[in-house]
């Protein structure tokens, strides 16, 4: 396995709330990723949070545009949605969209990932992880580049970044200097120097967690919906970020 030459990389860190924004960024976050509800992979966060940690932090933000948790197949209605929520961050002073689309088959749709670039312009534009699923990662690679899509978050099809280092690093050879790689997927302070040298690439997408504290009355046998009113959920590790701020500013 080819290993590069590790230099200090660019730490993304995917937040949540205000306070983890907050958190990420006095840990030494290069750039946010803003997203709701990450119970389901991710989906497109309030405008209110969104002006709320513009106002705040003084690092990029990028924001994800993804109308529900599910698959990455959209109809005319979603993408409609889509559109607008790109709109509102725009006028928020986003910095980056984060979003894409995938037709049944698994490949990228390349008429409404198309539209919802253009919707994006001037921004940056990251197609995220949904690009792990399609069946052929070169080729929607080449696709995404025709298109004009600044950034790809993957894990290199793998179930980890690191197990896929060897597949980001091959991409990383196709895209050019036109783009660029964000290895993303279970990244922590721990194998991020390998990652780095083996994929090659200078961004690195993270999200570490801890378990929240349950609140007194979490236990108490009344459901909302399918869930209890107060379920277990995870927040932002602020000393994993720390940690991965160490390794990396080691580097180069």
């Amino acid at each position: 396995m080819t290993s590069h030459r590790v230099a200090a990389a660019l730490l993304e860190v995917c937040v949540e709330t205000l306070p983890e924004a907050l958190q990420a960024t006095e840990a030494g976050a290069g750039r946010l990723e803003v997203c709701a509800a990450m119970s389901e992979s991710g989906t497109t966060p309030s405008i209110g949070l969104v002006e709320a940690i513009l106002e705040r932090v003084r690092i990029p933000v990028v924001v994800m545009i993804r109308p529900r948790g599910g698959d990455f197949t959209y109809d005319d209605n979603d993408l409609d949605v889509m559109r607008r929520d790109i709109s509102a961050m725009k006028r928020a002073g986003a910095h980056g969209i984060v979003s894409g689309v995938l037709e049944s088959t698994g490949v990228i749709d390349r008429d409404a990932t198309k539209a919802l670039i253009e919707a994006a312009a001037p921004l940056s534009f990251t197609f995220h992880r949904a690009f792990d699923l399609t069946p052929e990662l070169e080729t929607a690679l080449a696709m995404l580049r025709s298109l004009g899509v600044h950034r790809i978050l993957t894990s290199g099809g793998a179930s980890t970044a690191l197990v896929g280092a060897g597949a980001i690093a091959r991409l990383a050879q196709q895209t050019g200097d036109s783009m660029s790689l964000i290895a993303g997927g279970g990244v922590r302070a721990g194998h991020v120097t390998e990652l780095l040298e083996v994929s090659g690439v200078r961004e690195v997408h993270a999200r570490p967690t801890k378990r929240r504290a349950k609140s007194a009355f979490a236990t108490r046998d009344i459901v909302f919906g399918a869930t209890i009113p107060v379920p277990e959920r995870s927040e932002l590790d602020p000393e994993g970020v720390r940690a991965l701020v160490r390794e990396l500013g080691s580097l180069g």
